[in-house]
């Protein structure tokens, strides 16, 4: 557990980092990932920069592309690509756009962004590993706001009557979108009751506990003839304070005095990695 603390602290500081660099962008849902990030790279997924051809290796798809960043901050501390990488994040030419692209960016195993669309496509993964008896599991990463999409009850559903248990679902309940507060814009209903009734075996867990976060995984990868959904209780800029008491921040464009208190926070994030 304390060697996946400190792969999030790297991971969030990675982010800032990169971002930092851009001078812009989707600050607030990149970090409310972090710590699953650490968990599923850290300690679940068998994904490594030499197995990328192997069909029987596990999938990552994150839905909310527009987390791209939290990603792409993960593959390059896993050594997917040089470090060096993140510093040209939305820069022309660059290898890591603004959402993933699996033809641009080695580790990203689905080009996302079209939110909703990100769910189908991963249930589509899992149902081609059962039906050519591939081993391995596919992880989907969705946003609550996302979850306003139709299309992605569509591939719940689907994931549910093909008893997809090779399929874990993470719904990032960060209780905000683009537009605001996630209950303003269109109100969602419990998630973990949806799920269940959906045929899902659901559970909620704090989404900045490491090891709640595992935990929960295991108990998913255990169950047998239904999909699985992980809600995770976040927050959104989770783990700098400056950013998740701001009203506005999915995705952000810092002034000068932002951008100093932003540095701040980075500053603090690097005295945990020394």
């Amino acid at each position: 557990m304390k060697e996946l603390k400190m792969f999030s602290n790297q991971i969030r500081y990675t982010i800032m980092d990169e971002l930092e660099c851009a001078g812009f962008g989707h600050y607030g849902g990149s970090l409310s990932i972090v710590e699953l990030l650490a968990v599923l790279y850290g300690e679940v997924i068998d994904a490594t920069p030499e197995n990328v051809n192997n069909i029987d290796r596990d999938y990552v798809v994150l839905s909310k592309g527009h987390s791209g960043p939290g990603l792409y901050a993960t593959l390059a501390l896993k050594g997917f690509f040089p470090m060096d990488w993140l510093k040209t994040l939305n820069k022309n030419g660059t290898n890591l756009p603004s959402h993933p692209d699996k033809n641009l960016t080695p580790g990203v195993d689905v080009t996302t962004g079209s939110l909703g669309q990100g769910v189908s496509v991963a249930t589509g993964i899992a149902y081609g590993k059962k039906a050519i008896h591939s081993k391995g599991n596919v992880f989907a990463i969705v946003g609550d706001g996302e979850l306003n999409e139709g299309q992605a009850w569509e591939a719940i559903q689907f994931a549910s009557a093909k008893k997809l248990d090779n399929f874990i679902l993470y719904i990032d309940w960060n209780k905000k979108q683009n537009d605001g507060w996630s209950d303003e814009v269109s109100k969602s209903g419990t998630f973990e009751e949806k799920l269940n009734s959906f045929g899902f075996f659901t559970q909620m867990v704090d989404g900045a506990s490491v090891e709640e976060i595992l935990s929960a995984t295991h108990k998913a990868l255990r169950v047998h003839d239904r999909p699985a959904c992980i809600v995770l209780n976040t927050t959104k800029g989770q783990g700098i304070k400056f950013l998740e008491n701001m009203e506005n921040n999915h995705h952000i464009r810092p002034d000068e005095s932002m951008m100093k208190e932003l540095k701040k926070a980075k500053e603090e994030l690097k005295a945990l990695l020394d």
